[in-house]
């Protein structure tokens, strides 16, 4: 069983998910602005590309960083605006009109009431998105969703490494020229980069006592506060809230 949940709109568990932010700035702004202009191509201009990178707050995409290496930046070139673009035609909360991205009317009541959009929106990109599709390596990695999130939601309680993670559903990660590279690649775009754009986890860097990086997955707040799962029952009472 996966239940995401319809949280108050003004729920502070909702400010954790970056995809959800991003998707009230595009309906917003397309709803102050009369729409969003597109590329023949039907992608959002560059001038709003820019604006987006400059007002998302994307974790690891800062505007200094991305503005780095290249001065012009097209959808392409900005996955979250990519994927947010897809997702909010696919679910009919915008449509393309005229040259124009517009807001439908579903759209600017869920842009309204963030709490509806949270489950609406991070229930079909964690589910329904193909992952694979947008990942470094195109590959998938094989599972399915009710076994990833109830097995996660104990193991990452209070913490857990990308390797040991990894070897709850595959064998060992591996190590030097042993390392399942590939795999544990797949893993990390197909199940971890998701619910870390959704808000629902943290993936920090740390380096262990060899000055080993390791990557540390954590629950977020909003995981707590919006998932309800079959083994809630195992964790911990009093972390649910």
């Amino acid at each position: 069983m996966i239940e995401f949940q319809s949280l108050p709109d003004d729920h502070p568990d909702l400010a954790l998910s970056p995809l959800l932010r991003g998707a009230c700035l595009i309906l917003n702004h397309a709803g102050e602005h009369g729409g969003i202009g597109l590329t023949a191509t039907k992608a959002f201009k560059r001038d709003f590309v820019r604006w987006a990178v400059e007002n998302f707050e994307w974790p690891g995409k800062s505007a200094e960083e991305v503005f780095r290496y290249q001065s012009v930046i097209n959808e392409a070139d900005f996955p979250p605006v990519d994927m947010l673009h897809f997702l909010l035609i696919r679910l009919r909360l915008g449509r393309h009109y005229k040259g124009m991205f517009r807001v439908t009317s579903e759209g600017k009541n869920l842009a309204a009431h963030p709490g509806l959009l949270f489950k609406r929106l991070i229930s079909f990109f964690v589910l329904n998105i193909d992952h694979a599709a947008y990942s470094r390596l195109g590959e998938g990695v094989f599972g399915k969703w009710d076994v990833w999130l109830n097995v996660m939601n104990v193991e990452i309680e209070v913490g857990a490494s990308e390797d040991n993670l990894f070897s709850c559903f595959y064998g060992a990660a591996g190590d030097g020229s042993d390392r399942h590279w590939r795999e544990v690649h797949a893993f990390s775009a197909c199940v971890l980069k998701p619910l870390e754009w959704s808000g629902l986890i943290t993936v920090q860097e740390l380096r262990d006592q060899d000055n080993k990086l390791e990557y540390i997955v954590a629950k977020t707040a909003l995981w707590r506060s919006g998932l309800k799962l079959e083994t809630d029952d195992l964790v911990q009472p009093m972390t649910r809230h």
